[in-house]
């Protein structure tokens, strides 16, 4: 059974419509499938009306992905099965748009500094109706031939520690998680070792996390080793959280997983799709 509940799509900063990426997820013969855009649900809503007129045995699952602070570090929560219309998610994304452009702001005006006028209205113009972020940034310092590649833009300036990496101010971890929760939806940390904690600091953060209603951890995303995924499995079982996993699909690239998480990897843990899958007897009595 083949999953992904972690990818990307041009609403935020991946390279695939939302269309295109309904239609890999369909090739790739995935059962349960989620869109999972930084702080916006514009590419699950456009997948979701182009699904209607074009469906298929998959279970497209309502997602986005949130940023918030932590211990003033920026964390990723996804959330999954979310109301996207009710007043609690429809306040957090509306929050999460303004500061995202107040952040670019300060990135054009840094950029600016460094004598790349123009890289504000630029990176916005790349955005267009998506979700500004650093990525639009770097398309436009490409096409200006400031940089030669998106590498050398976040080696350079844009990436951690560099002059474009401004934090925005983005909410507090179980503001977020509250948002989620409130929806009906499954909070659940995204890539937990792409933060680079001690254990003991990841421990502290997944314990608030689930203080505040998260329910999941994702144990499989993206290329990671078997000794992660059992490090993770033994925190999911320490937490009683339920694990998810997700390619955190963005682009086709020779260094980026495609679309597709194998649950023959996580044993007997329970899992979060479960909550979107029938009984065996259900099935039956459908047949």
């Amino acid at each position: 059974m083949l999953i992904d509940f972690h990818s990307h799509t041009t609403a935020s900063d991946g390279a695939l419509s939302p269309r295109e990426l309904v239609d890999r997820a369909l090739a790739a013969n995935l059962s349960q499938f989620a869109i999972t855009d930084h702080d916006t649900m514009a590419g699950y809503r456009a997948a979701a009306e182009y699904y209607t007129h074009n469906p298929g045995e998959m279970r497209l699952i309502p997602g986005v992905e949130f940023s918030c602070r932590w211990s003033g570090t920026t964390i990723h929560i996804v959330g999954l099965g979310v109301d996207g219309q009710h007043p609690a998610m429809e306040q957090g994304l509306s929050l999460l748009a303004r500061a995202r452009v107040e952040r670019g702001k300060k990135i054009g005006e840094k950029l600016a500094a460094k004598g790349f006028s123009g890289a504000y209205a630029g990176a916005s113009e790349k955005a267009g109706e998506s979700q500004l972020g650093r990525p639009h940034f770097a398309a436009w310092m490409i096409e200006q031939g400031h940089v030669s590649d998106f590498n050398q833009a976040f080696d350079k300036y844009l990436g951690q520690g560099k002059i474009g990496d401004v934090k925005a101010f983005w909410p507090e971890l179980a503001e977020v998680t509250g948002w989620i929760v409130a929806s009906g939806g499954v909070a659940v940390i995204a890539h937990p070792l792409k933060y680079r904690f001690t254990r003991m600091k990841l421990r502290r953060m997944v314990s608030d996390f689930k203080a505040a209603g998260g329910l999941g951890i994702e144990v499989l995303n993206g290329r990671q080793t078997p000794d992660q995924t059992s490090q993770l499995k033994r925190m999911a079982l320490e937490f009683e959280l339920e694990i998810s996993g997700g390619s955190d699909f963005h682009r086709d690239s020779t260094y980026s997983p495609q679309l597709g998480v194998e649950l023959g990897k996580v044993g007997s843990l329970r899992g979060v799709w479960q909550r979107w899958t029938k009984p065996a007897q259900e099935e039956s009595s459908e047949a």
